[in-house]
């Protein structure tokens, strides 16, 4: 039975304690990241013995929440500029606070009509902005962009075959698509039978954004192959540059073509709030589906993702299932998401993105998302005055891929003693075969004299590298 004086106990433990991380985090204290083995944080958090033996109550929790944030990666921290994850706002905390007690999985409207209510309106909020009307446009929040994605292709699918959810998905199908897209495109492409070869690689620039003039060549190739589109998918952002695809223009070329546009804009569609920056996400109004994630740019905690649809048809479309313990027309005035998402429990996401709302407003939202493009703006100009630092783009959003030197191996080895250093988490990507490495602005807390310090991190470790003295194991953080 559930003990309310231990929850009390061990909740109040817990907000105090993750209060002061996140605050801690914010001021630059810690370590923002460590490499601990895998067997020394089982030891140091003794998981094997709870498990074998249990037996934890509130003052043991509180030691144990103390090893386990002191193994966790500190996403507030302003050296965290790692990856597109954001650092939560308080609504979206409490939202996990409040579903981690009471439950409901609210796919179906029984299960949760409060969360699914919340979901319809958040949903009708997101398709209002992207520029389409809630009342024939629809959507739906999964645990991911990968779903989503998924869940997009599958209402193109279910457009140009209809038969495919029975007959299963046929074999002369192919989807657009630049090499740079999302992993989870080609992932999406496979699971629906199609294998990785149904992927036409459209012709990009030296950024790695898609060229709408060579579009007509790139269909050419797929008719010549005897493959017949099903979607072309552009992105805005890419996840590797932060630069936007010229949605506009290949929108048309779709139209023309009757070819199914996705808009991958799991990133970049924040900026829809931002009126300095929506223009980046020009055309994306005529796209047939597009992804949205709150939880990278919309201080939300994961997960949260969008998948939208301009004709609610082709979302109804895109599954056909029959469950007799699930559906049974009962004739309830609710709503249930169940048949347009991949899964069956699903939690509130919606609650997250609401609270935050709720609780910073719309203007609020578009200043956070406007601050960090900025943010990225000021810290380009920062690392290209700075000798032997290399920028290869003027960034487009908060993400800007830079390098020290020319030599892909020295960036690979520079990230690695960064990491090792534990004051800064950065990531690496490459463009047009050049290694580079890669920050993404995430933390309110990251300032210029963040990016100052970084860049003399990387001056000094570069000189280390260049001494010959070990990358990794010579400079863990204590």
């Amino acid at each position: 039975m559930w003990n309310g004086e231990e929850y009390e106990r061990a909740a109040t433990l817990a907000v105090a304690k993750v209060g002061e991380f996140v605050a801690a985090s914010q001021r630059g204290e810690g370590p923002v990241t460590a490499w601990p083995s895998l067997e020394g944080v089982l030891h140091d958090l003794d998981a094997r013995r709870w498990i074998r033996e249990g037996g934890m109550d509130p003052d043991a929790f509180g030691a144990f929440l103390d090893a386990y944030l002191a193994r966790s990666l500190r996403i507030h921290h302003p050296g965290y500029m790692a990856h597109q994850v954001a650092a939560p706002d308080v609504g979206a905390a409490l939202s996990d606070l409040v579903h981690g007690a009471i439950n409901n999985p609210m796919a179906m409207w029984e299960m949760g009509p409060a969360a699914a209510a919340i979901e319809v309106a958040v949903l009708d909020w997101m398709l209002g902005q992207v520029g389409w009307d809630p009342a024939t446009a629809a959507g739906v929040l999964t645990h991911g962009g990968s779903l989503a994605n998924l869940t997009a292709l599958l209402g193109a699918r279910a457009r140009i075959a209809p038969d495919a959810w029975t007959r299963g998905t046929p074999s002369d199908l192919c989807v657009l698509a630049p090499p740079s897209a999302h992993y989870s495109v080609a992932r999406a492409v496979a699971i629906l039978g199609l294998g990785e070869d149904a992927l036409i690689a459209l012709e990009t620039d030296s950024h790695e954004r898609v060229v709408p003039e060579r579009l007509e060549a790139a269909l050419a190739r797929a008719r010549a192959a005897g493959r017949r589109p099903m979607a072309l998918v552009a992105a805005a952002c890419a996840t590797s540059t932060g630069l936007h695809d010229d949605l506009g223009a290949i929108a048309r070329f779709c139209r023309e073509h009757g070819i199914w546009l996705h808009a991958d804009c799991a990133h970049g569609a924040s900026a829809l709030l931002s009126a300095r920056h929506r223009g980046l996400l020009a055309g994306i109004e005529h796209a047939d589906s597009t992804v949205w994630d709150p939880h990278k740019m919309l201080a939300t905690s994961s997960m949260c993702a969008a998948v939208l649809f301009r004709n609610a048809a082709d979302l109804g479309a895109a599954f056909h299932q029959e469950a007799s313990y699930l559906f049974y027309g009962d004739g309830h005035e609710g709503i249930d998401l169940m048949s347009r998402a991949v899964e069956c429990t699903k939690a509130p996401l919606g609650t997250k993105l609401f609270l935050n709302l709720a609780w910073r407003g719309e203007r609020g939202m578009g200043d956070h998302v406007a601050g960090l493009y900025d943010a990225a703006h000021r810290f380009w100009e920062l690392i290209r005055a700075r000798p032997g630092f290399d920028c290869p783009y003027e960034p487009e959003s908060n993400i800007l891929c830079f390098r020290y030197g020319s030599d892909g191996a020295r960036q690979i080895a520079l990230r690695a003693r960064l990491l090792a250093g534990g004051d800064f988490h950065l990531s690496s990507t490459a463009i047009a075969g050049e290694r580079y490495l890669r920050l993404v602005v995430m933390a309110p807390a990251t300032d210029d004299g963040t990016i100052e310090r970084l860049m003399d991190a990387i001056e000094h470790g570069d000189r280390d590298i260049i001494d010959g003295d070990g990358i990794v194991a010579s400079y863990r953080h204590d």
